[in-house]
């Protein structure tokens, strides 16, 4: 982290400044959210390499990788009910709360999925079963990034709210390489051992992360704007209430924006399953493509970061929007001609570099938007939709790409659309870069220049 920045700086225009550790909230959402993200990117992978042929039945391919990731997509269902519950939650009983919860309920989930039969031993209850537990996943994460994103902003010292806070979004983004890491040895295994016990070690491994975490989590600090609200007993009792009523059209735009998303489940999921089953690319290429790709991202994001404190949220994202809607065709193209050199170069420059100023201006972006009062309400509902429709883009795309998997520009297509749709509705946002902490969510925020709010 940025050495320049102490410990704790006031904000004169902001009740819980005094109390702000900046670094360690920093630090607590990288990790919470790179340990939490381990356990819901391993069912990706799984779902693209490992679930069709465990819990489905033999006899079509093709249905079955469909199916798969069909699952998938489903938590991306339960998302937007989960960011309800949990959006409420974060507004009235804080933002550590919801944090510590979102890490018991994935957890358990997640190593539950490693001990279910598969379709041989139990029959269409394998498959029923590993929908509901990956609803519960669905749910838990929908909580997990408003909740370290909000705390995380609010702990950041003026000037450097983007950059502290896409730290989040680094950690999701070590939690993908995590969860790449533990399957590459898993790949070189021999298909059966793989397809028998092999598959399961990385959900099990979850027990390990679920303790890691907790002992993380409990030690970081309530976030400083909530603790004043609540000293001031100025928490909202309704707080989705208030957010439909005065930020609705706020939260159309992030659902909107949310979009970007997509790319990140073409490249990492639809592209893994492209690639391996219907190319006959190796799965340890395509697992060490997407990992580099998210290695690149880990230096990448906070870069982005400081770019838009010192640009803007908009211009950054918008980078991102236009960068994705250029590079995926050359990449999904790539895939298909198993060009394995473009494929990693195309990957991690669409990925690793492009995609990743989105990372690091996002959060700051959608959180500024609104008020302590309902902040994680409004991050969470309006993300969570968005990312909804995001999470179903490996299924769709492989229904688009025909029975063989073999038509690839529609799924391109779908991803590029997706992004400019993105991009266009954060150019209807309001820039908040130079906004003050305790102006944001105003109707006509107060916007200042000095050396306290521009980042050096």
């Amino acid at each position: 982290m940025d050495d320049a920045v102490p410990r704790q700086e006031h904000d004169p225009a902001s009740p819980g400044a005094a109390r702000r550790t900046p670094r360690q909230a920093a630090v607590s959402s990288w990790i919470g959210s790179a340990l939490e993200y381990y356990d819901f990117f391993i069912y990706g992978t799984a779902a693209a390499l490992i679930f069709p042929k465990v819990f489905f039945p033999a006899g079509n391919d093709a249905t079955a990788t469909i199916a798969s990731l069909a699952t998938f997509g489903v938590a991306y269902v339960a998302r937007p009910v989960g960011s309800f519950i949990l959006g409420h939650l974060g507004d009235t009983l804080g933002r550590k709360r919801v944090l510590l919860l979102t890490l018991l309920g994935m957890g358990a989930a997640t190593f539950l999925i490693g001990v279910l039969p598969g379709y041989g031993t139990i029959g269409v209850a394998a498959p029923i079963l590993l929908v509901a537990l990956r609803l519960v996943q669905g749910l838990a994460v929908a909580g997990e990034q408003s909740s370290a994103g909000s705390a995380t902003l609010e702990h950041a010292p003026p000037g450097k709210r983007a950059y502290f806070t896409s730290f989040t979004l680094a950690g999701t983004q070590f939690g993908l390489i995590l969860a790449t890491a533990v399957f590459l040895p898993l790949s070189s295994m021999p298909t059966p051992m793989l397809l028998s016990w092999g598959w399961r070690i990385p959900f099990l491994l979850s027990a390990l992360v679920t303790v890691v975490g907790w002992w993380i989590r409990r030690s970081m600090r309530e976030s400083p704007e909530f603790a004043a609200a609540r000293e001031q007993n100025a928490v909202p009792k309704a707080p989705l209430l208030v957010l439909l009523r005065h930020h609705t059209p706020d939260v159309l735009k992030i659902v909107v924006s949310a979009l970007i998303s997509v790319t990140s489940t073409i490249v990492s999921i639809y592209s893994l399953t492209y690639g391996v089953s219907t190319i006959g690319l190796s799965r340890s290429s395509m697992l060490w493509m997407i990992m580099l790709s998210n290695v690149v991202a880990l230096a990448a994001i906070p870069l982005w970061g400081k770019a838009g404190d010192r640009f803007g949220r908009k211009p950054v994202f918008a980078v991102a929007a236009l960068g994705v809607a250029v590079l995926i065709w050359p990449f999904i193209w790539a895939v298909s001609q198993a060009n394995v050199v473009l494929v990693f170069a195309l990957g991690i420059l669409l990925s690793g570099v492009v995609y990743s100023a989105y990372g690091g201006v996002g959060y700051a972006l959608w959180t500024e938007q609104f008020g302590t009062k309902v902040r994680m309400s409004g991050v969470a509902v309006g993300t969570q939709l968005g990312f909804a429709l995001g999470g179903f883009a490996p299924s769709i795309a492989a229904a688009f790409a025909g029975s063989d998997l073999k038509n690839w520009l529609p799924v391109a297509g779908l991803t590029a659309g997706a992004a400019l749709a993105a991009g266009l509705a954060v150019l209807t946002m309001r820039e908040t870069c130079r906004v003050p902490l305790a102006e944001l969510g105003k109707r006509a925020p107060r916007a200042v220049a000095d050396s306290s709010t521009v980042a050096a």
